[in-house]
């Protein structure tokens, strides 16, 4: 077996990337403090193809050499918004038509091996801050949570591994292919 060159791979441009149909899920930074896992998400946008990454609060925007060196250049292909609160984000989100999911363990959540995703519906995943995950205020706006099972001492992933399971599941169950 040989790796394959990044000449191999099929890479799109930006300018490609940015003309494909993208995967409807916007993924929803609700006041992320890591630049680094800001990046890490718009990469995790990027290779899945999401619509857009909506920053919050505090949340760290581009252009930023923290975000840059985990993000690699997805910050040019991937587009985003930055809003004030995540409450004015899931207004308009909302408005947009898109079901707010806020992964977060919480009473009546969703384990999210069950989630079905709607075929023709668009989805707003929001993750929260590092310590204190989803405010309980952008939860109780939501339309349901999503939880990923645990097991452990811990219960409680890195938000860019959240980000990239959950994203990667929706993405799976929407089979999605962006090429």
């Amino acid at each position: 077996m040989r790796k394959l060159k990044n000449d191999e791979l099929g890479r799109l441009t930006v300018d490609e990337y940015r003309r494909v149909a993208k995967m409807p899920v916007a993924v929803v930074l609700d006041n992320v403090r890591s630049a680094n896992n800001v990046g890490s998400v718009f990469r995790t946008a990027d290779c899945l193809g999401a619509e857009k990454v909506v920053l919050c609060g505090i949340t760290a925007t581009p252009p930023n050499k923290d975000i840059n060196k985990t993000a690699l250049g997805a910050t040019e292909s991937v587009d985003w918004q930055h809003f004030a609160t995540t409450m004015e984000a899931v207004a308009a989100l909302r408005a947009e038509g898109y079901t707010i999911l806020s992964v977060e363990q919480a009473e009546g959540s969703i384990a999210l091996q069950d989630f079905v995703p709607a075929v023709g519906q668009k989805y707003a995943l929001i993750f929260g801050h590092e310590v204190n995950g989803v405010a309980q205020e952008v939860v109780d706006a939501s339309d349901g949570c999503i939880e990923i099972p645990q097991v452990g001492t811990k219960h409680s992933f890195n938000i860019s591994v959240s980000a990239g399971i959950v994203v990667w599941e929706v993405f799976r169950k929407m089979k999605f292919d962006v090429v």
